[in-house]
Formats: structure tokens, C-alpha cells, sequence
């Protein structure tokens, strides 16, 4: 068998190109964050991470351009050789500080540094615990582990991750990992009840803060924090690629566990460190985000007027709550792609979302908010989503 012939015969994107309505890889010619440049006409933009607007505050672009004139355009090496700068470490102490830990480490991608530390810290007959909802990059990094037993239980369902830690053989390592916000359903793990059962059963708890991160609990330090849980938690992870405006990564815990994988993870040893233009981002995002709190504050103002919106309309939203992201589920593959197509040609740009992406029959349209959407862009938004939603009889 030739080893492209599977390539030949992936037809898929093909089809919905043809047919006018492939979603995927619409490239922008223009973005100022909630109103960008597509298809040579303004769109608002409905489908970013860019929770809190700070891709174009003029502060931390600033702090990147500065950066680029101190230290050029890239470090040039790994973090383990020739690629760490004071600016790396300067961001590693703030971000520990800012999370409670002890210790934090930067990574050059957010999936990178779930790879790198899940696949680390995990052993040869360690049990790893996920939820089936977690996020294709703690997946990756439980593959990526050698010789452990993967158990999943279902999404959020608490008595079902009890049984299953029962059934667990006691004297092994045992870690739970999970989202802190679910980057699909919008809704928060359960903290409260995950830092209990981690302690019943013996085991450590790692929680991806990607999308909690400077969007919920009162400083926007994510889900931990949102219930009250940030120093039961072992291993907090988080990306910049969403609230904090730049690219990469980090890990936050204790100090040990970080100087563990700091000189044992390949993801981090054999990568270029991140470039001093997005680590000074993030710095100057973090200073933001803890001295101006209404930005959080219009972030949930939008994202609550969103949900009640669109629920009082009649779309299925599932169990979105106290987060910007709110799903529309389509509940069909097909007709999900058409969805987003009649949105896209109205104005407004979301995400398709379809298995293996989440759940067979749990097709979606993916809708984010920014606390720099204005209420003529939200309202904008709704009268097309009432229009398009009757056309295709979701609501």
C-alpha cells in the first residue's frame, strides 16, 4: 500500500469547497478585533478568543515592537541552551505570582506545554483521568505519555469519575486532568468536587485554564479561583493565545514539579523559545489585566447578554454559563456547514464545529465574545442569527 493513498482518498474538504460551504482557513485581509476584513467586506467577528480585546491595545503592541528594536525578531535557540532571556524570566515570576504558585515555565505554544508537561510528569503505569471533553492538546499529551492507563469519564459528571477513581489499583499515580472552561460547550469543570475526589483517591489535578484565563473569577485567574479552590489544585496550565494577546504557553505549580519538567520535556528542550516581541506582550497583558478590571467586567456584561439573548430566542445553547463562549448546536454535520455559510454571507463570522471536534450529533456553530464587541455590533448579531435560525428551523 503506498503511504499517500489515504491522503488520495480524503475527499471531504473537496466536497464542501465545491459546494460552498467549507468553513475552515478564511483568511483575514484586515482585523481591529470585533470587526475584521473577509471576503473583501467587513464582518464582525464572533468566532475569536480574543476574550478581552487586547490584541489591539496600543500598550501592548508597543511593549512588542519595543522588544523587537531590544532583541530582534527571535531568540534563536531552545530555552535549555542559548534561547532565554531576562524577559522569559521576568514573565515566569509574574505569571507565578499572578496564578498563587510556586513556580511557573513558559512554552512557545499552549499545546506545546501541555504535551511537554502531561507527557513528562506521567510515568509507565501512572493512571491519567481525563475528561472526554478535554481539549485535543491534553489528549495529545496523554498520548504522547509512555506506557500509562488512560480512563475518561464522562463530561462533568462527577459520580462517574468517582467510580471510576474506586476502581483505580491505590498504590499507582494517579492525576485527573481536565479544562477549566470547556473551549466548545462553554461551561466550567467542577473545581469544587474535582479538588474533593483528588483528595479522597489520592491522586493530583491538572486543570487547562486556556479559556478561564482573565475571563472568570473575581481577579481572572479562571476557574480555580471562580470557586474558591486555586490552592487544592497542583498544576495549573494556561495558553496566551486567548485573553493574554500573544502566543505560547506556561505551566504553574510547585517549584519542583517545574524544575522536573523543565529539564526533562522535549516539547521544551528541542523547541525555539518564544520570541521576545509575544513574551513582552504578555507581560504587558498581565500588568493590564491586573490593574483594569473592567475589562473583564464589559467581557461578561457582553457574554451574559449574548446567552440570554439567544436562549430567549429559542437556540439550544447547552450549559454555556459565566463564559463568553456560547454554542449553537446544530446537531447535524451538514447543516451545521450551511449554517455557518448563511451567517458567514450575513456578516457575521463563527465557528463550525463538528465531530471529532466534539461529540457525534453534537454539530455546532461556536460563538465567542470580546469585551470590545460594542451593543450595535451584539444587536447586529442577534437580528441575523433570528433570521438565519428561522431559515434553517433551529429556533
Amino acid at each position: 500500500m503506498d503511504i499517500f493513498e489515504k491522503c488520495h482518498k480524503f475527499t471531504r474538504a473537496k466536497e464542501t469547497i465545491e459546494a460552498g460551504i467549507y468553513p475552515y482557513f478564511v483568511p483575514l485581509s484586515g482585523n481591529d478585533g470585533p470587526r475584521v476584513q473577509m471576503d473583501g467586506r467587513e464582518t464582525i467577528m464572533i468566532g475569536s478568543n480574543n476574550y478581552l480585546g487586547l490584541t489591539h491595545d496600543e500598550r501592548v503592541i508597543e511593549a512588542a515592537v519595543q522588544a523587537t528594536r531590544n532583541y530582534g525578531t527571535s531568540c534563536s535557540g531552545s530555552r535549555f541552551l542559548n534561547g532565554t532571556l531576562d524577559l522569559h524570566l521576568q514573565l515566569e515570576e509574574q505569571l507565578a505570582d499572578f496564578m498563587q504558585k510556586e513556580a511557573a515555565l513558559i512554552f512557545s505554544t499552549g499545546y506545546m506545554a501541555n504535551v511537554g508537561a502531561i507527557s513528562t510528569i506521567t510515568n509507565r503505569d501512572d493512571y491519567i483521568v481525563l475528561d472526554k471533553s478535554n481539549h485535543a492538546s491534553i489528549y495529545a499529551g496523554t498520548m504522547a505519555g509512555v506506557g500509562c492507563k488512560v480512563k475518561r469519564y464522562n463530561h462533568n459528571d462527577m459520580e462517574h469519575l468517582q467510580h471510576i477513581m474506586r476502581e483505580l489499583e491505590p498504590d499507582r499515580g494517579k492525576i485527573i486532568l481536565t479544562d477549566g472552561v470547556f473551549s466548545m460547550e462553554g461551561d466550567i469543570a467542577r473545581i469544587d468536587r474535582l479538588t474533593e475526589i483528588a483528595k479522597t483517591y489520592g491522586a493530583r489535578l491538572y486543570v487547562d485554564e486556556a479559556h478561564g484565563l482573565g475571563v472568570i473569577g473575581e481577579n481572572g485567574r479562571g476557574s480555580c479561583e471562580f470557586y474558591g479552590f486555586e490552592q487544592d489544585v497542583d498544576i495549573v496550565m494556561s495558553t496566551f493565545s486567548k485573553s493574554l494577546a500573544s502566543l505560547g504557553g506556561f505551566i504553574s505549580g510547585p517549584q519542583a514539579v517545574i524544575d522536573y519538567v523543565k529539564h526533562k520535556a522535549g516539547p521544551l528542550i528541542f523547541s525555539a523559545a518564544p520570541t521576545p516581541a509575544s513574551t513582552a506582550a504578555v507581560l504587558k497583558t498581565l500588568e493590564i489585566i491586573r490593574s483594569e478590571p473592567e475589562h473583564i467586567e464589559r467581557l461578561h456584561q457582553n457574554s451574559d447578554y449574548m446567552r440570554t439573548e439567544l436562549k430567549g430566542l429559542g437556540f439550544d445553547i447547552g450549559e454555556s454559563n459565566h463564559t463568553p463562549i456560547i454554542p449553537i448546536y446544530v446537531r447535524d454535520d451538514e447543516k451545521t456547514f450551511y449554517c455557518w455559510r448563511r451567517l458567514f454571507d450575513e456578516g457575521v463570522y463563527t465557528n463550525a464545529v463538528i465531530s471529532p471536534a466534539v461529540p457525534p450529533k453534537s454539530a455546532l456553530i461556536r460563538t465567542s465574545y470580546m469585551s470590545t464587541h460594542r451593543q450595535d455590533d451584539l444587536d447586529k448579531v442577534l437580528n441575523i442569527m433570528h433570521k438565519v435560525g428561522k431559515e434553517l428551523q433551529l429556533i
